[in-house]
């Protein structure tokens, strides 16, 4: 295993996240990758971590938008 690069403008954040399970709208503290934005790219977060806790590997496939006040 080697490091390939160093992602230093990433943050992480817990994210209090709504998601649709079984029917059920639950909310659940997630830990997220914030990615600040570039250009021609929005501000990403991406879960790092499966609603039940499980860890997931970080995809931007799985972006999510940051809340709009």
């Amino acid at each position: 295993m080697r490091v390939k690069q160093i992602l230093t403008d990433v943050q992480l954040v817990i994210a209090d996240l709504e998601v649709h399970l079984n029917g059920e709208l639950r909310c659940s503290p997630t830990l997220c990758a914030l990615i600040p934005a570039t250009e021609g790219h929005e501000e990403r977060i991406i879960p790092l971590n499966t609603p039940d806790g499980r860890p997931i590997f970080m995809n931007p496939e799985n972006a999510i938008a940051p809340a709009q006040d």
